[in-house]
């Protein structure tokens, strides 16, 4: 008994020996981190990192984690944890529906409609309500008149007012508001090409005005354009272009200029859908004191509402939370000043967050208009998480790596799949990772990543913030931090032999020419063993050609494409050989003619890897030349953040295409002069000399070929300091 006692003992001092102590373990993530950031673009950005133990308090790692940067949506945090801490988690926004006192036989002189605030209020929801009102005996109305007092009638909060345009994202705030202030427009195509496509919007109502017309196009033409504007005091929609034979409806989102208006005309419609007469008008207006409540439709609870701000990373649901704070908190009318001042308070008093430390001008974090460092963030997190009443729903209301939310594309493959939990920040040259994550071994931390000013991909950045990531979700399993880097790292390039990739080529591009949806699991599954990068592109846009409403599909595209020799060179060796178009590209510019700023920076990209190719050159140059007029703003952020060679490549295509196409009154130039009013000095001057550049070369191009010309105009460049610029991601 004792020699066996003997052998057990000697065994655990040697098992103690052998398996590394906590603090190794801590040495080895910390430089796992420290290798992330200085072998990749992280490196030579402004970043600020903390990676903290909630268990014991030890900062485990840090990197300026004191500098205030932009945060971009990381600023949701900030806006959830002040709403769950004043408001509660059973907060309910109500709506209220009001008629006079003599409302008598179902007949109502005015129906009044109060906002309190709601920002979750849908069509769907809406035709609920209507049930209601229709069931508490409403038969027929004269007036319907919208309250929406509760907050002040500014629309903008500060950082709203950088960007011009009619894009979701930027949609007003609203103590009455509907489908998130904005408007559906499906497109939904003919019956044959040539056909008219049908013009859609949801809701449909008498408040919009639409003009314009979209034909049908062959399976592979879809580009169109959709604008939104007020026009009196009606939404004007206005739509061209052509959508796709037979691959259903399309839709494109914009927000709406007069949200109490816009709810007014819905609920009228919706009304005389069930057969309620409404006789009059619709009308702003205050209820006055005195009237009888018809209903009261109440919200979610607000521990529901905070999923759709931070899993999905509304803008909209971010500012609605701010004036509600200081509506609820300060006294009606609510605004963001108020708001803010609530949130502010709350850092102060019980976070510890003095006034002054940081700066937080909005609830979502558009544009450049909040700074916080990573510790500051940390700050918050760990007194969220202690906060036992509330940890689970402010935790709950994350996105999940790999699972949901704007994480569910992200940490494929590595430990951090379901144990961590995080908000993401996306702004042009911002990228931004703070949150919560379970280790393997079971300690839980707090991190918060904050990368400014980068060079180079948005992707290649987000790669290795999810490095660090998966390194902390690796703490304490048997592989370690370091293997998780590396795995979230690698280059998985492995170029395969030029036979293959044409026969493998073949098959994808025919996978896309007959719609096989089918094949779908089978090519994501494809995508991410694939090690020939030339291949992995090719099924990136069978995939977006197949899924182009998938938003994963968009992010496979742009995180294949690239205007490499291994890549793009052998794609048009490839399609040469065989007769086909090359892949990629127009998909590339499917996406930027829509609005992508990262898809745009990639055909710029592309035109100078094509200088040698003439028809390549002058197929991309009339492209350009089409996402100036469909998405000129886009345009302009994708040449402000070009490397200047591929600046200078794609200058001069444009300006072959804009000759071509003789449009003196093309969307590009007002889109120019509008940035040169911009709050960003560095954007009014790369915009001005980009007007400058372009219109000198237009000129020279025109001029007969006897003229001498001046020497041309030097490419407009970015100043070194180059703040950043919107292009949201959330």
């Amino acid at each position: 008994m004792r020699a066996s006692m003997s052998v057990l003992l000697v065994l655990s001092a040697v098992t103690a020996a052998a398996a590394p102590s906590r603090e190794q373990e801590r040495r080895a993530l910390k430089a796992a981190m420290q290798s992330v950031i200085e072998q990749s673009p992280l490196g030579t950005a402004r970043v600020t990192v903390q990676v903290k133990s909630l268990d014991d308090g030890t900062v485990v790692f840090a990197r300026d984690e004191n500098e205030l940067l932009n945060p971009a949506s990381n600023v949701k945090l900030f806006t959830a944890a002040a709403a769950l801490t004043q408001l509660g988690t059973e907060y309910r926004f109500e709506t209220e529906f009001l008629t006079p006192t003599e409302f008598k036989e179902g007949k109502a002189k005015i129906l009044y409609i109060r906002g309190k605030g709601d920002p979750t209020i849908t069509t769907e929801r809406l035709y609920g309500i209507v049930a209601e009102l229709l069931h508490a005996g409403l038969k027929e109305v004269q007036d319907i008149v919208v309250d929406d007092t509760w907050f002040d009638p500014d629309r903008e909060p500060p950082g709203y007012d950088q960007e011009t345009g009619d894009k979701a994202y930027l949609a007003p705030t609203g103590a009455l508001s509907l489908n998130w202030n904005t408007v559906g427009v499906y497109l939904r195509p003919g019956e044959t090409v040539g056909s008219e496509a049908a013009v859609e919007l949801e809701p449909a109502s008498d408040y919009f005005v639409v003009e314009g017309k979209v034909a049908t196009g062959t399976r592979t033409q879809r580009r169109f354009n959709v604008t939104s504007g007020m026009d009196k005091q009606k939404q004007k929609i206005s739509v061209e272009g052509v959508v796709p034979v037979d691959k259903g409806a399309w839709s494109a989102w914009k927000k709406i200029d007069q949200p109490a208006i816009y709810f007014g005309y819905t609920v009228k419609e919706l009304l005389k859908q069930r057969g309620v007469k409404v006789k009059g008008r619709i009308r702003p207006g205050a209820v006055p004191p005195g009237q009888k409540v018809l209903y009261v439709a109440a919200s979610d609870t607000l521990d529901i509402v905070l999923k759709k701000l931070n899993k999905h990373s509304s803008n909209f649901v971010a500012e609605q939370l701010i004036k509600t704070l200081g509506a609820e908190k300060r006294g009606a009318p609510g605004s963001t000043a108020r708001g803010i001042d609530v949130v502010e308070a709350f850092l102060a008093s019980e976070v510890g967050l003095a006034r002054g430390s940081f700066v937080m001008k909005n609830g979502s974090g558009l544009n450049d208009a909040n700074r916080f460092s990573a510790a500051q963030t940390n700050r918050l997190l760990t007194y969220m998480a202690n906060n036992f009443p509330l940890a689970p729903e402010y935790l709950s209301a994350l996105g999940i790596a790999g699972k949901d939310g704007t994480l569910k594309y992200r940490f494929d493959g590595s430990d951090a799949v379901g144990r961590l939990r995080a908000k993401t920040g996306t702004l042009e040259n911002v990228s931004a990772l703070s949150g919560y994550v379970q280790a393997v071994g079971g300690e839980r931390f707090v991190f918060s990543v904050m990368v400014n000013d980068f060079p180079g991909r948005a992707s290649t950045v987000v790669r290795h913030i999810d490095a660090l990531g998966a390194a902390v979700a690796a703490f304490g399993s048997a592989s370690g931090p370091s293997a998780a880097v590396a795995s979230m790292t690698r280059s998985k390039n492995v170029v395969g032999p030029f036979a293959e990739l044409r026969s493998r080529m073949k098959t994808y591009v025919t996978l896309a020419q007959k719609g096989e949806r089918r094949s779908v699991p089978f090519l994501r599954t494809a995508w991410r063993s694939e090690t020939d990068p030339a291949l992995r592109a090719v099924i990136a846009d069978t995939l977006y050609q197949l899924e182009p409403r998938e938003a994963s599909s968009a992010w496979r595209l742009l995180e294949s494409a690239v205007a490499t020799d291994d890549v793009y060179g052998r794609l048009r060796k490839a399609a040469e050989a065989d007769g086909l178009d090359v892949p990629v590209l127009p998909s590339l510019v499917e996406l930027a003619s829509a609005g992508n700023v990262d898809a745009a920076a990639r055909l710029i990209e592309f035109v100078r890897a094509s200088e040698s190719d003439a028809g390549a050159t002058d197929w991309l140059s009339e492209q350009l030349t089409v996402v100036a007029t469909d998405a000129p703003q886009e345009l302009l952020l994708a040449f402000k953040s070009s490397a200047q060679p591929d600046r200078d490549a794609a200058i001069d295509a444009l300006v072959r295409g804009l000759v071509k196409a003789a449009q003196p009154d093309a969307p590009l130039w007002p889109t120019l002069r509008e940035a040169q009013g911009s709050a960003d000095p560095a954007l009014v001057a790369f915009s001005r000399q980009l007007e400058a550049t372009l219109s000198q070369k237009i000129a020279e191009a025109r001029a007969p070929s006897s003229v001498v010309s001046a020497p041309a105009a030097p490419s407009p460049q970015p100043p070194a300091s180059d703040p950043a610029q919107s292009v949201p991601g959330g």
